[in-house]
């Protein structure tokens, strides 16, 4: 028998100012779920991920935007989800720089 973990989303490392922090939280048959931190990050102009396996992201605290490909934005405040599909390029523009940005990523399994 496995026996349970439990924790607060609000624990883990906090963000740098100008970077983000992670931290796995659990992961299983190839998805993973993680906790960043940011504050005040931005990935460079012109860098992209472009991830074999789909995301979900739902923005926790603080507030955030995406930036994808086809140069598009958008805006994300708490609460606020999205599913990104594998191979969509897309990059943080930028998080909050006077408040902490908390998300939740859950690393789809690629199929």
């Amino acid at each position: 028998m496995t026996t349970p973990r439990f924790g607060r989303i609000g624990d883990g490392p906090s963000a740098p100012a100008g970077g983000e922090a992670f931290a796995e939280l659990a992961a299983s048959g190839g998805g993973r779920v993680v906790r960043s931190a940011s504050r005040g990050q931005q990935d460079p102009a012109g860098q992209w991920y472009d991830q074999a396996e789909a995301e979900f992201v739902l923005l926790l605290a603080g507030a955030a935007r995406l930036g994808f490909a086809d140069g598009t934005e958008r805006s994300l405040a708490p609460g606020d989800w999205a599913v990104i599909p594998a191979h969509c390029r897309h990059r943080v523009a930028w998080t909050d720089p006077a408040a902490e940005t908390l998300w939740l990523a859950v690393h789809l399994p690629a199929t």
